[in-house]
């Protein structure tokens, strides 16, 4: 397993500098994010740049408002058209693919009025949608598409490792596989090393945080048990760094690969 960074965690005006620290602190690669109106396209001559210095860039991680599974019809069409072009470009760097989730802070169950505007007949309709057309899109590139559980705070649709298999199942295709995120199933797994173990075959990419979404040490997450599923399960693939940061924030990203590599 390979240790990545999200880029805005770095320190450093360009990505060269950025990727300088990150192999000096025992990085293997550097997580990218893309923003929407198509502005992930529009970096391409500095991310070919980056990519002809030798920056390694293996993914890319959605940083939009809205996703494929927004009520809205003119925001899923949006979304679906941002990360095809997402797709597009981390598959001209010779990436592996672009993470997702089916959509943020647009309803939760757990809040109030506790019923969304839409029924759950109505939602998967449109995930499935959605995600057909993007996994069809990601096999024409070459690369995958990630979709990510997130806790029941922040979607309503998929939260579970469980669902997001049964998703891709219905699917049926190999380019869409389960972004995992090891905050997220802390709050909705029962049992994190056991569902890792179970949906092994779909997990494609996983991001990494801790307990309370701070870097990994500063919360009170099983690494060991997260970690060592994994492992367990053959699991060669990156994990991305994904969190907030206590304390000096270059000393804490400094210190992630340190503290993952006890277990991995």
């Amino acid at each position: 397993m390979k240790i990545i960074c999200q880029e805005q965690l770095l320190p450093g005006e360009s990505l060269q500098e950025k990727w300088d620290f990150a192999v000096a602190a025992g990085y293997e690669g550097i997580e990218l994010r893309g923003k929407g109106d198509l502005s992930f396209r529009d970096r391409l001559p500095e991310l070919r740049q980056a990519k002809a210095d030798g920056v390694v860039m293996p993914t890319v991680c959605v940083d939009m408002l809205h996703f494929f599974g927004a009520f809205d019809v003119d925001q899923r069409a949006d979304a679906v058209a941002q990360m095809k072009s997402q797709l597009s470009v981390i598959a001209e760097l010779g990436g592996i693919g672009a993470q997702t989730p089916a959509s943020y802070g647009m309803f939760s169950r757990r809040l109030p009025p506790f019923e969304p505007p839409r029924d759950e007949a109505g939602d998967r309709e449109v995930l499935l949608d959605g995600l057909r057309q993007l996994a069809e899109h990601a096999a024409s590139e070459g690369v995958e598409l990630f979709l990510e559980p997130l806790n029941r705070y922040e979607d309503h649709m998929v939260n579970r490792l469980e669902q997001a298999a049964g998703l891709i199942q219905e699917v049926g295709l190999d380019a869409v596989r389960i972004g995992i995120d090891s905050y997220h199933m802390n709050i909705e797994e029962a049992d994190p090393s056991a569902a890792i173990t179970e949906f092994a075959p779909y997990v494609g990419h996983v991001q990494l945080s801790d307990s309370n979404r701070l870097q990994p040490g500063a919360g009170h997450l099983d690494w060991a048990a997260f970690l060592g599923a994994l492992d367990a399960v053959g699991y060669d693939r990156y994990l991305a760094v994904e969190c907030r940061l206590s304390g000096d924030p270059v000393e804490a990203v400094r210190s992630i690969p340190a503290v993952v590599r006890r277990y991995v």
